[in-house]
């Protein structure tokens, strides 16, 4: 979806190429290549590998987007790199790469029945959570805008703090009788 909207902002579409769904821009004359791969998810690196490969891309100017059920809907992570978190197309793209690469974490929550984990992953959102899902759709697009111009570093101190949502608020403590 953020690579949708990215898309849609910068007016291109995708094209079927090898591995995936493939189209290029520029930002500020830096080529920006979007890659949507059709591989299983669990193959995915597959798909990535090729393109930087093809691309001669470094994996330093990577920026893999995925969803993630273990952050709330319409939250975000972004890292600079580490462990898969349990993703299976993490995991593939490090197997084949490493673990040196960037990753946005969508956060789709996990509010699915037992068992249903895959028709929540592959489903379609409602209404309702598309409306809490789109402003970190938004913030995702600006994301990839700063990734491409900023760097990792500078990306991650301007945007992580925006992506843990509202803060709950604290309840008071009550004394206790003795």
């Amino acid at each position: 979806m953020v690579l949708d909207a990215f898309a849609k902002a910068s007016n291109i579409v995708f094209a079927d190429k090898r591995y995936g769904f493939v189209a290029e821009t520029s930002l500020k004359g830096r080529k920006v290549l979007l890659l949507k791969p059709t591989t299983y998810m669990n193959l995915s690196g597959n798909a990535v590998r090729y393109w930087l490969n093809q691309e001669h891309i470094d994996q330093s100017r990577l920026l893999v987007i995925s969803d993630d059920v273990a952050i709330p809907l319409g939250q975000f992570r972004l890292k600079a790199n580490g462990s898969n978190g349990g993703h299976n197309g993490l995991g593939h793209i490090q197997q084949l790469i490493g673990q040196q690469y960037a990753r946005l974490r969508m956060g789709i929550g996990n509010d699915y029945p037992v068992g249903m984990q895959i028709d929540h992953v592959l489903g379609r959102f409602s209404s309702e959570e598309l409306e809490k899902l789109q402003p970190a759709i938004d913030l995702g697009v600006d994301i990839i805008k700063s990734f491409v111009l900023a760097g990792i570093d500078i990306t991650m101190n301007q945007y992580n703090k925006l992506g843990k949502g509202p803060k709950e608020p604290k309840q008071p403590i009550k004394p206790t009788e003795g």
